[in-house]
């Protein structure tokens, strides 16, 4: 896989950048979390000091256009943004002096979810060098993630490279003190993470909606709580009474579901952190959006920063959680990705590290 390192002289380069701008944003261009914009801010940076120009291509899943937050974008970035509309407004912007572009929210155009090659070499009309430093969105096999270095050079991005070596390093670390959190719902993303670690850590600790769904296989009763309405197929191949699989011992309950784990789960998985070596976690252990429910996941987040090993967490949902209780400084590393971390530790090829040749067959 070609890296960022290996790029060479980018000088008056046109360079398209696969970015992440895919954060909780309202229709009246309020951004309301935004860690994975900053994070992209070093590379780009990094290339107009090299003289190079860029095109930014993101998607953004909760408003169909780019419009209302681009001052936002352009003001977290630290640079103007010219932005490109449609196609057409992106060749203007190779023909023109401007440093940086963004061209409209790339779910918008059909061919970029259809993974349209066509689509895909209209979209590197002028351009140099493909870069993709979105994570994220690594495990959708889409058009600006897996077509474009089918077209021209092609590089992983900083951040690409950081989040793979930090998340692969999971698998290769040894049994003894690798500890796994996993809550929260998406029980279809989640278990296979489980299935493909359990063997691997001494303990694969669950919360949230995913914990209530494999305690009803168990044939506990959990009242009138959520679960995924497929999790008897999901957990085919799961061995359920696995000694490694920690479950809560008792839950807060709100008119009889279970809504976040009781203060005895939180000392139990509390102490599970002390002697760690390698933590990961990904998914908060309550709904945590109702303060009355925070207090589980803040234990969980307190215990995890405070354990003195190396800790990696992700997901939408334990990223906003961890910022509202001001710990994003206190983990070893935040993967951006939240399906596309979960993919990769579940043993997954994500399709666009093999669109950078990282797999070898």
């Amino acid at each position: 896989m070609k890296t960022f390192d290996d790029i060479g002289d980018v000088r008056g380069k046109k360079i398209l950048v696969r970015t992440d701008f895919d954060v909780p944003m309202t229709a009246e261009g309020v951004i309301g979390e935004e860690f994975r914009i900053l994070r992209q801010r070093p590379l780009i940076e990094e290339l107009i000091t090299r003289g190079a120009r860029v095109l930014l291509v993101a998607h953004a899943s909760e408003i169909p256009a780019f419009g209302r937050v681009l001052p936002t974008l352009a003001s977290l970035l630290g640079v103007e943004i010219f932005f490109c509309k449609d196609l057409d407004a992106v060749a203007s912007f190779w023909s023109g002096e401007e440093s940086v572009a963004l061209l409209e929210n790339i779910r918008s155009f059909p061919g970029e979810e259809a993974n349209d090659i066509e689509f895909a070499r209209q979209l590197v009309v002028g351009c140099d060098v493909y870069i993709n430093n979105d994570f994220a969105v690594s495990h959708r096999a889409h058009a600006s993630v897996v077509r474009l270095p089918e077209l021209i050079d092609s590089y992983a991005g900083p951040l690409l490279i950081e989040e793979t070596e930090h998340l692969s390093s999971v698998m290769s670390a040894p049994r003894a003190g690798k500890i796994i959190f996993m809550g929260g719902a998406k029980a279809g993303t989640k278990i296979p993470v489980i299935k493909n670690l359990i063997d691997g850590a001494d303990a694969v600790v669950v919360g949230g909606m995913l914990a209530n769904g494999l305690l009803k296989e168990l044939g506990i009763d959990i009242g009138t709580s959520r679960v995924d309405a497929t999790i008897h197929e999901l957990i085919d191949g799961l061995d359920v009474h696995h000694p490694n699989l920690i479950f809560p011992k008792d839950f807060v309950t709100d008119e009889g579901a279970n809504m976040d784990i009781g203060s005895d789960s939180e000392e139990i998985f509390a102490q599970l952190t002390h002697g760690a070596k390698l933590i990961v976690w990904n998914g908060p252990f309550g709904k945590f959006e109702d303060s009355r429910f925070m207090h589980g996941t803040e234990v969980i987040a307190r215990a995890i920063a405070e354990s003195g090993a190396k800790t990696i967490i992700g997901g939408g949902d334990t990223i906003a959680a961890v910022h509202q209780l001001g710990l994003l400084d206190s983990f070893t590393f935040i993967s951006t990705g939240g399906g596309a971390m979960l993919a990769l530790l579940a043993g997954e090829q994500l399709p666009g590290l093999k669109a950078l040749g990282y797999y070898h067959d």
